[in-house]
């Protein structure tokens, strides 16, 4: 057997990897304050009722370990906070529940 088909499996995961962080930078990069607002939005239009308006919503510098920004937005003396990270996931749902397959520290 040749010896440069030894080193092909370390190859093809060497590959995989550079892919793969590619795809995270490349996320990280091209991922707008703007695009995070607009999706949380649309999320807490479909979540607090009719008289829900996009205007609702704003977007506030992250405080704390891996937010980037909290998208909050406010209706009659109800609050909607979405704390989200440079990737666009949303790290917590608005009443205090972890959200399914996100790590907790």
């Amino acid at each position: 057997m040749p010896r440069w088909l030894w080193f092909t499996p370390l190859a093809l995961l060497v590959v995989a990897v550079a892919i793969w962080a590619f795809r995270l930078g490349w996320i990280a990069v091209t991922i707008s304050e703007s695009d995070v607002i607009n999706t949380y939005a649309q999320r807490y239009l479909e979540e607090a009722g009719s008289t829900a308006l996009l205007t609702d919503c704003t977007g506030l510098s992250g405080t704390g370990d891996g937010v980037w920004i909290i998208v909050r937005c406010t209706q009659a003396g109800r609050q909607f906070d979405y704390p989200v990270d440079r990737f666009g996931r949303l790290l917590d749902l608005p009443d205090g529940r972890t959200q399914p397959g996100v790590p907790q520290t």
